[in-house]
C-alpha cells in the first residue's frame, strides 16, 4: 500500500483534525450540548431533542464516539452516552496554545 497524506503529519495534527472533523456538523454540536446539559442519556432521548431520524442520530453518535468525544455503555438494548473529557482536554490545550501565541502577534 502507498503512503497516505495523513502519514506526512504528526500524530497530534492528525488527532486534532479527527476531533475537529467530528465537531464539523451542527447536529454533532447539538448532541454535545445536550449531553453536557443532561450529563448522561440514552440514544432515544437525543432523538427526541433533534429534528433528525433515529438512524441519522445514531450515525452522528458513531462519529463522535470514533473521534473520542463521547463514550457509551450498553445497558440492555440501549446505549447510555456521556462526554469523554480526554478529547476535550486535548482541544483545550491545543486552542489555549494558539490563543497564547497569537495574543501579542503582529500580523500584516
Amino acid at each position: 500500500m502507498g503512503v497516505t497524506k495523513t502519514d506526512q503529519f504528526t500524530d497530534e495534527q492528525n488527532n486534532i483534525a479527527v476531533i475537529a472533523k467530528a465537531l464539523g456538523h451542527p447536529a454533532r454540536i447539538a448532541i454535545i450540548e445536550y449531553l453536557l446539559k443532561v450529563n448522561t442519556c440514552i440514544c432515544g432521548d437525543i432523538v427526541n431533542e433533534l429534528p433528525l431520524a433515529q438512524a441519522t442520530v445514531s450515525q452522528h453518535l458513531k462519529e463522535l464516539k470514533n473521534a473520542g468525544l463521547i463514550k457509551g455503555n450498553i445497558e440492555g438494548t440501549s446505549v447510555c452516552y456521556c462526554i469523554d473529557e480526554k478529547a476535550f482536554g486535548i482541544m483545550k490545550d491545543y486552542f489555549s496554545n494558539i490563543i497564547i501565541r497569537t495574543v501579542n502577534q503582529k500580523c500584516c
